[in-house]
């Protein structure tokens, strides 16, 4: 689903904490802080930055008497998708050229992965 507006950008804990979420799709306060893995971590500080990120619209839930079960609203690769563009604008021009080539001239992309880059563009256009 494309959405029409952007989504708001997350701090890095905010981040981290959805990551979780993504990777669990479905869970307690308690579960995230059981993959941070940090069992010192403040239930109330995890609880207020889930809460943050419903606010922002990343996640919703459904309650279950006192207890909140949590859930993405908006996929990793939505999030994602809007990051890169956000990146190609801000650094690159709004070229997508201009990354690739930034990539491959910094040795972060070799032959093969150009390659397969090549590939995927080209199956993308048959469709």
């Amino acid at each position: 689903m494309k959405r029409k507006t952007s989504l708001p950008t997350l701090t890095k804990a905010e981040e981290e904490v959805m990551q979780i979420i993504w990777q669990l799709e479905r869970c307690l306060v308690r579960d995230v802080i059981e993959q941070l893995g940090d069992p010192d971590m403040p239930h109330s500080t995890i609880s207020s930055v889930v809460r943050i990120l419903e606010k922002k619209g990343f996640v919703g839930h459904k309650a279950y008497g006192k207890t909140h079960e949590y859930f993405p609203i908006v996929t990793k690769e939505e999030y994602a998708q809007q990051g890169v563009k956000s990146l190609v604008e801000k650094y690159f021009g709004g070229s997508p050229k201009k990354l690739v080539s930034f990539l491959v001239q910094n040795d972060d992309m070799n032959l093969k992965e150009l390659n397969e880059v090549l590939k995927l563009l080209d199956t993308n256009k048959k469709k």
